[in-house]
C-alpha cells in the first residue's frame, strides 16, 4: 500500500499497490505492521457497510466523542463517493479544515479518518456502497455529528444533495 500525506495531519490516502497476472491482480488493503509503520491505528474492532441507492445521498459529518471516539478506513466498494474528512481536533494546526478525496470502486483507493475527526461523503452515482473498519465499537450515546452545510467550515461539495437524514440535515450552528 502507498501512504499519501494529505493537508490535515494523520488523515492519508491510501492506495493499493496492484500486482498484476493473468487472472487479474492481487492487493493488499489491510495490513497491522504497515499501518503501525505510519503511526496509525492498527487496531480494528468493527466493521460496517452503507449501501445507498440514489447518486446525491449524502452521509455526515459523524464522528464519536470519548470515550469511544474512533478511527476508520473507508473505502467505496461499488460506485463513487466524494469523501470527506473535517478536522475537529482543537489543537490540531488544521482544525476546521477539511480535505476531500474521491473514492471509486474502480480506483479502490481507501481515506484514513484519525479520531477528533468528522467523516461524510456525498454518492456521485447510483447504487454506491461504503466499506468502513473502525477503531472501536458504535456507541449510540457517543454519536455526534456536525452540519454538511455549515458556514464554520464551507465543505464544497460537488453536487446537489439529493437525499439526506433528518439528523444529518439539522445538527445545530458548530460553536
Amino acid at each position: 500500500m502507498t501512504f499519501l500525506k494529505t493537508s490535515i495531519s494523520g488523515v492519508f490516502e491510501i492506495r493499493i499497490n496492484r500486482i498484476p497476472d493473468e487472472r487479474g491482480f492481487f492487493a493488499r488493503t489491510w495490513c497491522r505492521s504497515e499501518f503501525e509503520e505510519h503511526g496509525l491505528e492498527s487496531v480494528l474492532l468493527q466493521c460496517n457497510i452503507s449501501y445507498n441507492a440514489r447518486k446525491g445521498t449524502l452521509r455526515g459529518m459523524h464522528y464519536q466523542a470519548e470515550p469511544f471516539a474512533e478511527s476508520k478506513l473507508v473505502r467505496c466498494t461499488q460506485g463513487a463517493i466524494y469523501d470527506v474528512v473535517l478536522d475537529l481536533r482543537p489543537q490540531s494546526p488544521s482544525f476546521g479544515q477539511w480535505v476531500a478525496v474521491t473514492l471509486t470502486a474502480e480506483n479502490r483507493n481507501m481515506v484514513y479518518v484519525p479520531k477528533g475527526c468528522a467523516h461524510g461523503f456525498l454518492t456521485l452515482q447510483d447504487q454506491t456502497e461504503v466499506f468502513y473498519q473502525m477503531s472501536e465499537v458504535y456507541n449510540a450515546e457517543s454519536a455526534r455529528g456536525v452540519r454538511w452545510d455549515d458556514s464554520a467550515f464551507n465543505i464544497a461539495w460537488p453536487e446537489k444533495v439529493e437525499v439526506i437524514s433528518e439528523r444529518d440535515r439539522y445538527y445545530p450552528d458548530f460553536k
